[in-house]
């Protein structure tokens, strides 16, 4: 029984370990180059739909 118990204990350590790390990656900033990147790809879209978007 006491094995058990152990590898309760293991599995709460590791989930809490896991949880923390997964909390980290949401809490770090976008890189300035992805959000530059993303005002690009906006910024094309919209110059896309302002002509119709429907090039032939």
């Amino acid at each position: 029984m006491g094995h058990t118990r152990r590898n309760y204990k293991e599995a709460e350590v590791i989930d809490e370990n896991l949880r923390r790390v997964y909390q980290d990656m949401l809490d770090e900033k976008v890189p300035d180059r992805f959000l530059d990147l993303i005002a690009q790809l906006k910024s094309q879209d919209d110059d896309g739909s302002a002509t119709g978007g429907d090039a032939k």
